[in-house]
């Protein structure tokens, strides 16, 4: 079985409440626990993990070395500000792809920068939640 692990970073615990217009009204582990139940992911185990902080989402990436096939990362306003997470993604050979829900080129001019994007194996924002679905369905893409 594959395993495929979600991270969300800050305020992502805050998906249905937080600024429903841009994200939506649905829960995460809600929208998650669906996600799971897809029939073309019978076959792939799918952890999640939330985090606040910085350097507890740099720890994660670290630990996840080999314990993976692939993370799913929305490192939310980390995207636009952390050198660090993006060297956490450099020093580790587990293939990461950045997710966002909403379309980083219509929000503001600072949230089209990513220090996540050059060392992330793809991006895929714009799609809503359905974003991390595309996300784990480009794993099990051939190389």
């Amino acid at each position: 079985m594959n395993k495929i692990t979600i991270i969300n970073g800050p305020n992502l615990n805050l998906l249905g409440k937080r600024e429903p217009e841009l994200y939506g009204n649905e829960n995460f582990l809600d929208y998650l626990n669906k996600l799971r139940k897809k029939e073309i992911f019978s076959n792939i185990k799918i952890d999640y993990h939330q985090n606040n902080s910085e350097g507890k989402i740099i720890d994660l990436l670290h630990s996840l070395e080999f314990k993976t096939n692939g993370i799913i990362l929305n490192a939310g306003a980390y995207t636009h500000t952390s050198l660090g997470i993006s060297d956490a993604i450099k020093s580790i050979s587990t293939p990461v792809i950045e997710i966002h829900i909403s379309n980083l080129y219509l929000r503001e001019t600072f949230r089209r920068k990513s220090f996540l994007s050059p060392v992330c194996k793809g991006t895929i924002f714009g799609f809503g939640l359905k974003s991390y679905e595309l996300g784990i369905i480009s794993f099990c893409l051939p190389d």
